[in-house]
């Protein structure tokens, strides 16, 4: 045999034998070689139960790449959504929710993959010093409240029967009181800095967009007080009036206060 061929056939074996030791090695580290898709779905549970939801998601993600079209691989994806959500990683959780909705929209369960992903944007802090210290949530960033409404709002419009449906609504009150208390301080943010035609629309906004939540008194009071700032006296008593009519124990402590 020609010399540069013996070289080669001798690297090609060298090459097939290495690649066949990695593979044995690596086959040999995972405990959950040769499992099948109920043992994976069963060990997977009673990791979520102790708690350890890392290894969970683990054999829940390994199970539906090996068993993709198996009766446990839908059920799998539906517990990594709840299971990224109690690792507290709210991101993921959505977006595991995101990827059963798409690849399942007439799924019998894909109503609590709505309600998931409402449910961990509902709970995600925006800012990682949340954890440290704490603030009023009407303060934050208002990204994750607005988004938890409107996934809310998804699974309320699309599934008005679903067990989900009550507590998706409580929680978009919730929600909808916040964002308006949130617009508030941002108005009052600007009336503090004399932006009072700022400090108009925001105040606008929170009337005509939060009609029945706890910040529309304010609202109008902070509304009287940039249009006297501007000099439009007028519009100023407008608001006045309207607050006075709707809200008459709001005169009552603006007149404590002078007391």
């Amino acid at each position: 045999m020609h010399k540069s061929k013996l070289i080669t056939l001798i690297i090609t074996i060298t090459l097939f034998f290495l690649a066949g030791c990695a593979s044995t090695g690596e086959d040999s580290d995972d405990v959950t070689a040769g499992w099948s898709a109920q043992k994976l779905y069963t060990q997977a549970k009673e990791e979520l139960k102790a708690g350890d939801y890392e290894l969970a998601i683990e054999y829940f993600e390994k199970l539906e790449a090996r068993f993709p079209f198996g009766k446990y691989a839908q059920q799998a994806q539906l517990e990594t959504i709840y299971t990224y959500f109690l690792f507290d990683e709210p991101d993921s959780s959505i977006a595991a929710a995101d990827r059963f909705i798409k690849l399942h929209p007439t799924h019998k369960h894909v109503d609590y993959a709505y309600y998931m992903r409402g449910l961990a944007s509902f709970h995600k802090k925006d800012s990682p010093f949340d954890m440290f210290v704490y603030q009023d949530p009407a303060e934050r960033d208002s990204a994750s409240s607005r988004n938890s409404f409107n996934y809310f709002s998804d699974l309320v419009k699309k599934f008005p029967n679903s067990k989900y449906t009550d507590d998706s609504i409580k929680r978009m009150k919730f929600q909808r009181n916040l964002l308006a208390k949130h617009e508030l301080q941002v108005a009052n943010y600007y009336l503090e800095r004399g932006a009072y035609v700022a400090a108009v629309n925001r105040a606008k906004y929170v009337i005509e967009n939060y009609q029945q939540t706890p910040s529309i008194p304010g609202a109008l009071k902070l509304l009287a007080k940039a249009y006297n700032s501007l000099e439009m006296n007028e519009l100023a008593n407008d608001a006045q009036r309207v607050l006075e009519h709707n809200f008459p124990e709001s005169k009552k402590k603006d007149n404590n206060k002078d007391i």
